[in-house]
């Protein structure tokens, strides 16, 4: 049974470099997924009845559909000068602005773009493109 329910209504802040300035791609952005986890190394042992596993390095991937637009601060020219460059940061929050404990805000630094389509279109339908991202480091912050 679900304790609690929101509307979506992410924030999206990307930053070219770490502690850079950021740029809001709130009003571009349709949806943003952030997977986060940590690589399990394995710590087995004599006398051990089965595999055991211990934490190693955080692991993160954010995906973000947007729709495209061109132009100096816009959706192409951003990501275009964040490709392949590992020092991106995405800041992230799942319902607006003030963090709290039902939004947590997630700052993920040294991020890198791996690939998005600058070029996309049908006839009669906005460009929508994804950009994926992976790497770098996460925080979770819940204080307002």
């Amino acid at each position: 049974m679900a304790t609690s329910t929101y509307l979506t209504n992410p924030t999206v802040n990307l930053a070219p470099t770490t502690g850079g300035t950021k740029v809001d791609l709130t009003d571009q952005c349709r949806s943003a997924t952030v997977t986060l986890g940590v690589d399990s190394l394995e710590s087995t042992a004599f006398g051990d009845s089965g595999h055991r596993f211990v934490p190693g390095l955080q692991t993160v991937a954010v995906e973000l559909e947007m729709f495209l637009s061109y132009g100096a601060g816009e959706v192409e020219a951003t990501l275009f000068a964040n490709l392949g460059t590992g020092t991106t940061e995405l800041t992230i929050s799942p319902s607006g602005l003030s963090e709290s404990a039902s939004n947590p805000e997630y700052t993920i630094i040294n991020m890198q773009l791996v690939d998005y389509t600058p070029i996309t279109g049908a006839v009669g339908e906005l460009s929508m493109i994804t950009a994926s991202f992976i790497g770098g480091t996460y925080v979770r912050d819940i204080t307002p």
